[in-house]
């Protein structure tokens, strides 16, 4: 009976596994991944390996799961922490995968101070101390420049990590050194400023264009927090284009996440040297 349980310990507490053809399956269809080097790869798969021990993952309306639906949101989810504490993703356990699009229901104060009940569609949500909720159709959609709802939403989940999501992601000491929140806030503010600045000036008659070519999504001047997930979306899916239009966000993210995705996308080496002494589990 003894050395039952302790087989049964020893499986509970085994790191899982990730097929090498599904994951050759779901690096093939990210191109943002395939640019990475081996040695970002191999750190990725291990990630997404032990996350996928850690959450659970199920399917509304009959959506049928696979391992290698699994695995993509694992490592698309992990790209964000590659070189950050994995605990950042602490406190919560759930994934849920809709077909596609669903609605969300939100409180909304109007400009006259009274309250409204409404339903929207949304193709991610991040709940605070609840799960992450996904459609299935968006996370595919990988042809979109700069586009990514797993990387969104779960950048909301780091930001969260410090409070109520407001485009602060917590700052860790021994990760980030003199990275603080007012140095932060000195460049990331600004910035949010100037596109809310921009988005509003755009002419109605020039609106349906600027909304097909912009780099990031107008949405993101709803709230700094999402100006942030925006933000993230790019500098992980579209570096160089980031790094070109936004070089001091860029910057300042490259130095929050410790990567710098547009190096390694140009020479498959991007690993900053400040990984080296990062801690890999709690912040």
């Amino acid at each position: 009976m003894l050395r039952t349980l302790l087989a049964r310990l020893r499986r509970a507490h085994a790191r899982p596994t990730i097929d090498d053809a599904v994951w050759r399956e779901v690096v093939g269809a990210l191109p943002f991944l395939t640019r990475r080097s081996a040695a970002e790869l191999d750190k990725l798969r291990a990630l997404a390996a032990d996350f996928l021990g850690r959450k659970h993952f199920s399917t509304a309306h009959d959506l049928p799961l696979t391992e290698a639906m699994c695995v993509s949101v694992a490592a698309q989810a992990c790209l964000p922490i590659l070189n950050l504490p994995s605990a950042l993703y602490r406190g919560w356990t759930g994934i849920v995968l809709y077909p596609g699009e669903f609605l969300i229901r939100k409180t909304v104060q109007d400009e006259a101070g009274v309250v409204h009940d409404i339903a929207q569609e949304a193709s991610g949500e991040a709940w605070e101390g609840g799960p992450v909720v996904l459609s299935w159709q968006d996370v595919q959609a990988s042809d979109v420049l700069a586009y990514n709802v797993v990387i969104h939403e779960f950048v909301h989940k780091i930001d969260m990590e410090g409070g109520e999501a407001d485009g602060v992601p917590p700052m860790l000491r021994r990760v980030h050194g003199e990275l603080t929140p007012e140095a932060w806030c000195d460049v990331f503010d600004p910035a949010y400023e100037a596109f809310c600045h921009d988005v509003s000036n755009v002419p109605d008659a020039h609106w349906e264009a600027f909304a097909s070519s912009s780099l990031l999504d107008p949405y993101a001047t709803e709230h700094e927090s999402e100006f942030f997930a925006v933000c993230a979306e790019a500098f992980f899916v579209a570096p160089e284009a980031f790094r070109d239009a936004y070089p001091a966000l860029y910057a300042l993210f490259s130095r929050y996440f410790l990567q710098d995705p547009a190096v390694s996308a140009g020479t498959g080496d991007a690993t900053p040297d400040t990984t080296a002494s990062t801690p890999a589990n709690d912040p």
